[in-house]
């Protein structure tokens, strides 16, 4: 089983596959970072004048772990051809541009498939390539109001709350894009032909939400926020405050679970009238109020070996050192860095720490290299 990356040892089910990222922030950076972890060779085409994301300083932009880094200016034509030279022989293609932007680079899909018409090319975009709002500017927050998603985040007569950029950029934006790569590599091996994959972010959102619409639909779903069973509107699906100030989160849907939670907080409330709506008010008083009487630590203890469905929520320091996350090694160090562990696992092959992220530029010399470009500066303007 492969445990390092030595030369010509297969670090993971990627080894072997070679993806060019033009350079971006967010989803599209994710989606290379996730190739990248599962073992394929990700070169990143930054662009000059400072580092794509301006909130992170280079060494500490995690989504460019694993990759090499080639400093090009896509404006000058001997760049392009740079890209299109290294794309001849590459698997993927990533770009997160907005619609038509590569192709007046000269970038696009045609271009890039006329050289290699097995590579896929996968465009990340927030609205979509085509509709009324496609050329428009966009972040996280917009996408996900348009789904209905951020709408239905929050408590019963507050406002939507923001689920970090997990919903939007992440989940349907970085996600989808890999899931669709990886499913027109699949394809590519039956047709022997690559392909475009359009990933929208608010097309992935979109279809994270086919629970509550399907609920919506059937009449076990009210349009409004923090009043159904998933999203807080239900006592034993909820956050409580302990008396530190600190929170536990409740989920104890199935009726055993729910009668464990009435045990261990030392509560009389009849198990059987579990799901009477009428009684949830005062229940989830009850709740309040026996969860402020102990500390988090004191109720993480009280229902550690239980099936109680209760966890203590945790800050991001914090959960660095549950036992839980230690024992799964979900929290690496690279050079002193914490970051997150590589996911998901495969039998085949031992979890290996990615390299740190690369300076601007590290690898220019060495991948020009390989297209016959030893000693060249395609970076200035």
């Amino acid at each position: 089983m492969p445990t390092s990356s030595s030369a010509g040892e297969r670090t993971g089910p990627l080894s072997g596959i070679s993806v060019i990222e033009l350079g971006g922030i967010g989803p599209g950076a994710l989606a290379g970072m996730m190739l990248a972890d599962l073992g394929a060779e990700v070169i990143r085409i930054e662009r000059p004048g400072g580092p794509a994301n301006a909130f992170l300083p280079p060494a500490a932009d995690l989504l460019n772990r694993g990759k090499k880094s080639v400093l090009l200016n896509l404006k000058r034509a001997e760049a392009v051809q740079a890209v299109l030279a290294l794309s001849a022989t590459a698997d993927v293609l990533i770009e997160g541009y907005r619609p038509g932007v590569a192709e007046k680079l000269g970038l696009g899909p045609e271009v890039v498939h006329g050289r290699n018409p097995r590579l896929v090319y996968g465009r990340m975009t927030g609205w979509g390539q085509d509709g009324p709002l496609a050329q428009r500017a966009g972040h996280d927050i917009g996408y996900i109001a348009i789904t209905g998603a951020l709408h239905a985040i929050g408590d019963a007569g507050g406002p939507p709350q923001i689920p970090l950029s997990l919903v939007g950029d992440f989940g349907g934006g970085a996600t989808y894009l890999v899931m669709g790569i990886l499913a027109a590599l699949l394809d590519r091996g039956n047709s022997g032909e690559g392909q475009v994959v359009d990933a929208a972010i608010i097309d992935g959102a979109n279809h994270l939400m086919v629970a509550v619409q399907a609920l919506l639909s059937c009449g076990q779903w009210v349009d409004q926020r923090g009043v159904n069973m998933f999203d807080g509107g239900c006592p034993f699906y909820s956050v409580y405050a302990t008396a530190d100030g600190k929170h536990m989160a409740v989920g104890a849907l199935e009726p055993a679970f729910y009668a464990e939670l009435l045990r261990h907080l030392d509560l009389d409330a009849d198990p059987d009238h579990q799901y009477d709506r009428e009684r949830w008010p005062a229940l989830r008083t009850a709740l309040a109020q026996a969860f402020g009487r102990r500390t988090q630590a004191e109720w993480t203890a009280v229902f550690a070996d239980t099936d109680a469905c209760v966890a203590p929520v945790l800050s991001v320091r914090e959960a660095r050192s549950h036992p839980q996350m230690v024992a799964r090694g979900n929290i690496i160090e690279v050079n002193g860095v914490p970051q997150p562990a590589p996911a998901p696992r495969f039998s085949g092959y031992q979890a290996r720490a990615p390299e740190s992220p690369p300076v601007p530029g590290q690898h220019t010399s060495e991948v020009l290299a390989r297209i016959g470009i030893e000693v060249a500066d395609l970076s200035s303007r």
